[in-house]
């Protein structure tokens, strides 16, 4: 489905309305299938709701009155009041793969409206160039983006420390970390969330370290186990998850990092030094 920045500015406003509040697991999912689908949610009947989300029609009931709502209606006589008049569609059909593309279109202009704020990439920025050693979380799905991310970092940053195998050896790397000097971690945290991701996010914060974790929902698992949640949607409409928006934002993040660290540019300009001598490149 198509998206305009006024969807986008639905979601955003969905997004501030669950903020604050206590959810449950299943009412976390229903929170993160509205924002995927702003623009229609206010004309969704609890019914469809509950089959998108994957969820009973009573969960999304006690979820409405979870928000201070008396029912269902009330939460939709909200979003009719705050959302665009008309359902937002496509003039034209599109294929599957079309639509996959267009979703994650949508994600990164939904990213684009959360970075207005430019403070909380700033302070997470901080927080990496700050820890030293920086270990780098990202289990399953996510170990892609915790490698991408790990790559360019140890370009700029003196120690950056991957964590991409889960096991009984996870906590150990932690404790190692924490014993060498870290004082922050950070994590890439994908569906389906790995429970021993929840739990090293866990054990990490009472080891000391202050944990930032980009997720695809500010109401994953793993954000009771954060200290500053950054997040990025997925597509969800091909056979596997589509993370464009996720990778997008540890790119941000580096570049949030990079801003934080004096001698980046210097170090820059040396790799660039040395790829030259060795004749790293082709091009």
């Amino acid at each position: 489905m198509d998206q305009t920045p006024d969807a986008n500015g639905a979601a955003a406003r969905l997004q501030k309305l669950f903020e604050g509040h206590r959810l449950t697991p299943t009412q976390r999912r229903i929170a993160h299938c509205m924002v995927r689908r702003a623009a229609d949610a206010p004309f969704l009947s609890s019914v469809e709701l509950a089959e998108l989300a994957g969820v009973s029609q009573p969960s999304v009931t006690r979820f409405a009155v979870a928000l201070g709502f008396d029912g269902y209606p009330g939460l939709r006589k909200h979003l009719r009041e705050v959302a665009p008049a008309e359902r937002i569609t496509g003039d034209t059909a599109v294929n599957e793969y079309q639509q996959a593309v267009q979703a994650e279109i949508d994600n990164l202009r939904h990213l684009a409206t959360l970075l207005a704020d430019p403070e909380p990439v700033a302070r997470a920025g901080r927080l990496l160039a700050a820890s030293r050693p920086l270990p780098v979380l990202g289990l399953r799905a996510a170990s892609a983006q915790a490698a991408g991310f790990s790559y360019f970092a140890r370009k700029v940053h003196p120690d950056v420390r991957l964590l991409d195998e889960g096991g009984t050896m996870l906590a150990d790397r932690i404790d190692a970390a924490t014993a060498a000097g870290a004082s922050a971690l950070l994590c890439f945290a994908l569906p389906r969330h790995p429970r021993e991701v929840v739990a090293a996010l866990e054990y990490a914060r009472t080891a000391g370290l202050v944990v930032v974790t980009v997720a695809d929902s500010a109401f994953a698992p793993v954000a009771a186990h954060s200290d500053l949640l950054l997040p990025a949607a997925v597509g969800t409409g091909l056979a596997f998850d589509t993370a464009c928006a996720p990778m997008l934002l540890g790119r941000v993040l580096l570049e949030a990092m990079c801003d934080a660290l004096p001698d980046a540019q210097a170090r820059l300009e040396e790799f660039d030094a040395k790829a030259a001598a060795r004749g790293l490149f082709d091009d």
